[in-house]
């Protein structure tokens, strides 16, 4: 496990710039506007070979307008007290610009009774004369303090080799050599990390289902939409039958409606919402039950079939569903039946299976993942939903025998050829697997233009029925094979024109 490295501070001081800075990548949402982040962002990184974890919080003290029994605040503070205890060296961040607040003075009483290796980091620091200024901050109580620009790149080389200094001894050539075997070992021996990116709406859950599957309050949950700005990796890991496996979750700003993006925060937070699409193995989409399927998330599940990614649909809060059909008077139940049958739905929903064929009819195009109803709050159907997560990457895994695949395939376009005006015949010679995630097949035919949408969809649901593949899209790619033989009609008719 490497160094782990916090940084604090009050908000808008430059935490997350600097944060960026040391990880060498933009991470973290950098925004002029206070309070931007609010759960503890990690990444790894090193510094002269020297692995580290650094860890960026979200502001120490109130914002304006902000309450102290707020509950995303006190989320927030939270996080950044996990952080601190969690550290072995704290980088306290302030801005020479501001001169010392009484904010400061909050933080660095907070840090002060921690007994942990303070480093204050005089930010916005962007030339001598403004350099200057940091002595200013010596009656925070500190002894280090380092004139840097997180945006200039200056003072940064100085304020990590004093985080160095400030770290245990490094292990000598032998112990990390022989932990560097050992490790080697482990990785051939343990399967893969698999990222799960948990999208979704604002206030559907996403948040409360990672806490829930990692056992602890490791981002910030409250009802309030948005809460979650930063794209959050978290990591865990766990053993089944003896195996263990390591999972990344990456928990991600609801997505809004394009029109319902109000500012350039929230503009961030949803691209990155979309990178953790791109880069996940398995995409989790979470619903509300209560909200059902609403526009917003056929155009989320729209991107990840754009991005051609395995799926698990979650339909979270069932308890609260299921509560609110119990307690619902007739009036309200009549209602919620003509709220249901304006959104397409026939009838009032009370049981998994129901609710279940009903997600599956609006999602039509997503048809491939499976889902799984749960509630964060109270646990209900979580082990199902990572027994899915195991089942789904076990399929992404699959590789078919050559042999096996030709077979199917043949006898799928035996059974249904393809509708064509000019009544052509597809022709298929040969198949092959040419990659695994998403599994993805090389199709060998007489005409490529045969490949009608609806005829892969036709295809792909054969090698469904054949070798399984739940939860994960099957992509087709048909090739026509050159003709190495020039016909002999078209021989004999260039003799003739000769």
């Amino acid at each position: 496990m490497s160094d782990l490295i916090a940084i604090v501070g009050r908000p808008n001081v430059g935490k997350s710039a600097l944060f960026n800075r040391i990880a060498g990548r933009r991470i973290a949402i950098v925004h002029d506007q206070p309070g931007v982040t609010r759960d503890r962002v990690m990444a790894a990184a090193q510094w002269r070979g020297r692995p580290l974890t650094i860890v960026d919080t979200g502001g120490i003290g109130l914002l304006r307008g902000e309450n102290a029994k707020d509950a995303v605040a006190r989320a927030a503070l939270e996080q950044v007290e996990l952080a601190i205890e969690s550290a072995r060296v704290i980088v306290l961040v302030v801005n020479v610009r501001e001169g010392v607040t009484p904010l400061d003075r909050e933080a660095a009483a907070r840090l002060r009774r921690s007994a942990k290796p303070v480093l204050v980091a005089v930010n916005k620091a962007d030339n001598e004369q403004a350099g200057q200024g940091a002595a200013e901050f010596s009656e925070l109580g500190f002894e280090k303090l380092f004139p840097v620009s997180a945006i200039h790149a200056l003072g940064i080389e100085e304020l990590m080799e004093a985080v160095i200094t400030e770290l245990p001894p490094a292990p000598d050539a032998a112990v990390t050599e022989a932990q560097g075997s050992a490790e080697q070992v482990a990785a051939q021996t343990d399967m893969p990390v698999i990222k799960l990116a948990v999208v979704g709406r604002p206030n559907v859950g996403k948040s409360s289902i990672i806490n829930a599957l990692t056992r602890s309050a490791r981002v910030v949950v409250s009802p309030t939409p948005g809460t979650t700005r930063d794209a959050v990796d978290v990591p865990l890991e766990i053993e089944t039958d003896g195996v263990r496996q390591k999972y990344l979750l990456i928990d991600t700003a609801g997505i809004r409606k394009t029109r319902r993006v109000g500012d350039s925060i929230e503009f961030f937070s949803v691209q990155r919402s979309e990178v953790s699409i791109a880069r996940s193995d398995i995409v989790v989409l979470v619903l509300d039950a209560d909200a059902g399927v609403t526009e917003q998330e056929k155009k989320i599940a729209d991107r990840i079939v754009e991005n051609r990614k395995a799926c698990i649909v979650v339909v979270n809060k069932w308890d609260l569903f299921e509560e609110n059909v119990r307690h619902a008077r007739e009036e309200e139940i009549r209602k919620r039946n003509r709220k249901y049958r304006t959104e397409g739905q026939e009838k009032n929903m009370t049981t998994l299976s129901e609710f279940g064929a009903w997600v599956r009819k609006k999602l039509f195009f997503l048809d491939y993942a499976p889902v799984i109803f749960t509630s964060a709050k109270s646990g209900f159907h979580l082990e199902r939903l990572l027994d899915a997560v195991r089942y789904v990457a076990s399929q992404l895994g699959r590789k078919i025998p050559t042999a096996i695949l030709n077979r199917a395939l043949h006898d799928a376009v035996e059974r249904r050829q393809p509708v064509t005006p000019q009544g052509r015949r597809l022709k298929f010679f040969y198949a092959t697997q040419v990659r695994l995630a998403p599994p993805t097949f090389l199709l060998f035919v007489n005409r490529d233009d045969l490949f009608s949408e609806p005829y892969k969809k036709y295809l792909a649901g054969e090698l469904r029925k054949a070798f399984g593949y739940e939860g994960c899209p099957i992509l087709l790619a048909p090739k026509p094979r050159p003709k190495t033989i020039e016909p002999v009609r078209k021989r004999g008719h260039s003799r003739s024109k000769r």
